[in-house]
């Protein structure tokens, strides 16, 4: 097979010696709003296939099963590269290395012309789905399930003109994806939005967020281990970002599509693309309008710094902020890790490209759920009396004071406009102690909120029942929000008649509180 996939039968040697937990690991960065945490190169090194390797070699049994079935799809569409280039982790994540791929592969691609798609790198990743079978990495599963996380990260790079090897710094991009995702166990799936706030490349370029897709050539393929689908990382500027949160991801994608120079039918990331779609094409802005207002958002949640006080909204502002800095020394309580579990949950399903029902808060995993699914329970419906009593414990707030600093707070109009207005609910996660908000609208069923009630608390987990009206006058308030160069903080909003009122501080006094 050549030297590349000697490398591969090599290192199926090692002790198992990493393991799946059943349970999500909790870690500071949410799937949706994911942060740049390594500008670091990986442990690995490019492998070359020998320079005489012009024709495929037998496949020898030694060949790790899983990643036999990767690059068997690969190499239904790339025929004459039996031997990609690689990047190898040099010490494997079984190991006890530090990035959880073994290989990403690197193909030349052609692309088409008549389609207007041009020639790029095809990078293609092995080691989130179960490449060995024997427990070392993933937990073992059936044919007919998820092969380990269930899907490989693919992406299409933009050749450029001269260029003669792929470049390889996707490799430590999709390296810091896969740590994310095996450190979390939120799996990633088309048409999520992962927000970077940097240079994919470490660069100038506008390119500075991801969205999800399905690959446009590698289709879901079956390995001994289960399925394994192939989800392709598309870059995107900040603006198409706050569209995928504002609408939904696959609408996006859908616009992405229809001009080549910002993706084309491929979805292929120009590092050098200096234009947005909405600059590309002027109707695009109508349409996106157009979306939010019929169909809202499809983003059910998002992590953030947050904090939360029982406090009397009519305090002026000055006041507020002096309540704000004289919380430096209280200690927040933690979430349980059953409402941890509904909340990592509520935020991964939100971010499915799936149609749901809009107006359920499940009980058992506090996501939106499809028609066929939805029920209709109370939240505390499914503690049996074998769990601890505060699990259950709910207690009312009469007057509530919310504190955000200005990222989390920019996606208040989201909440607002996307989420409730369209009669669904939307949660902030703490990023730092794992309490949650769910701001929930009148017709979601399942809350612990109602109308004699509109604050509760259930363990450390908030819910804010806002009414209709309340929702729109909101919505005309707070827009402004979205645009965080027009926040001066801090910002104190007050609704006395509510018993509510909103801050918007430092990200710094926010840490101190929390």
């Amino acid at each position: 097979m050549g030297y590349c996939l000697r490398e591969m039968m090599s290192s199926n040697s090692g002790q198992n010696e990493i393991s799946k937990s059943n349970k999500p690991a909790e870690v500071e960065l949410p799937p949706h709003q994911l942060s740049h945490s390594t500008t670091s190169q990986p442990d690995s090194r490019v492998i070359h296939p020998p320079a005489s390797s012009s024709a495929r070699t037998p496949v020898q049994p030694s060949v790790p099963p899983g990643v036999l079935a990767v690059y068997n799809a690969c190499s239904s569409i790339y025929k004459t590269q039996p031997n990609p280039l690689q990047v190898t982790a040099v010490r494997k994540y079984w190991l006890d290395g530090p990035d959880p791929l073994d290989y990403i592969s690197m193909y030349e691609n052609a692309g088409n012309e008549s389609r207007h798609i041009p020639p790029h790198w095809h990078y293609v990743s092995l080691g989130l789905s179960d490449l060995h079978g024997d427990g070392r990495v993933h937990e073992r599963s059936a044919a007919d399930e998820a092969s380990g996380y269930g899907f490989e990260l693919t992406f299409r790079l933009k050749r450029e003109p001269g260029e003669t090897a792929p470049p390889t710094w996707p490799a430590v991009l999709m390296q810091a994806l896969a740590r994310y995702v095996f450190q979390s166990d939120n799996i990633l799936q088309s048409g999520d939005h992962v927000s970077w706030h940097s240079p994919l490349d470490q660069t100038e370029s506008r390119i500075q967020h991801m969205l999800m897709a399905e690959d446009a050539q590698l289709y879901p393929t079956q390995s001994p281990f289960g399925f394994v689908n192939f989800i392709q990382i598309v870059g995107v500027c900040t603006e198409e970002l706050k569209a995928a949160q504002h609408w939904n991801g696959p609408g996006v994608l859908e616009l992405l599509r229809n001009i080549s120079s910002a993706g084309g039918p491929w979805l292929i990331t120009d590092m050098r693309r200096g234009e947005t779609i909405f600059d590309l094409d002027s109707s695009f802005q109508e349409r996106l309008e157009q979306g939010i207002e019929q169909e809202g958002s499809n983003l059910s949640g998002v992590s953030g710094f947050i904090y939360w006080e029982e406090a009397q909204p009519n305090e002026d502002e000055t006041r507020n902020t002096e309540l704000c800095a004289q919380q430096n020394n209280s200690v927040s309580p933690q979430l349980s890790a059953t409402d941890t579990e509904k909340i990592k949950s509520m935020l991964q399903k939100g971010l499915r490209s799936g149609h749901h029902q809009p107006n359920q808060l499940n009980s058992r995993t506090g996501c939106d759920q499809s028609s066929e699914s939805a029920r209709k329970d109370s939240l505390d419906s499914n503690y049996t009396a074998d769990q601890p009593i505060e699990l259950v414990r709910t207690k009312s707030l009469d007057s509530l004071h919310l504190k955000f600093n200005s990222e989390t707070g920019a996606l208040l109009p989201l909440a607002l406009r996307g989420r409730l207005k369209h009669g669904r609910h939307f949660t902030f996660k703490n990023s730092l102690n794992e309490s949650a908000v769910t701001l929930v609208s009148p017709s979601v069923d399942g809350a612990i909120v109602d109308n004699e009630h509109k604050y509760a608390i259930h363990g450390t987990w908030l819910q804010v029942l806002l009414q209709e009206d309340f929702i729109q006058q909101l919505t005309q308030e707070l827009d402004f929000l979205s645009e965080q160069n027009q926040v001066k903080e801090p910002e104190v909003f007050c609704w006395p008649e509510h018993k509510l009122s909103i801050s918007i501080l430092p990200e710094s006094l926010i840490n101190s509180l929390n």
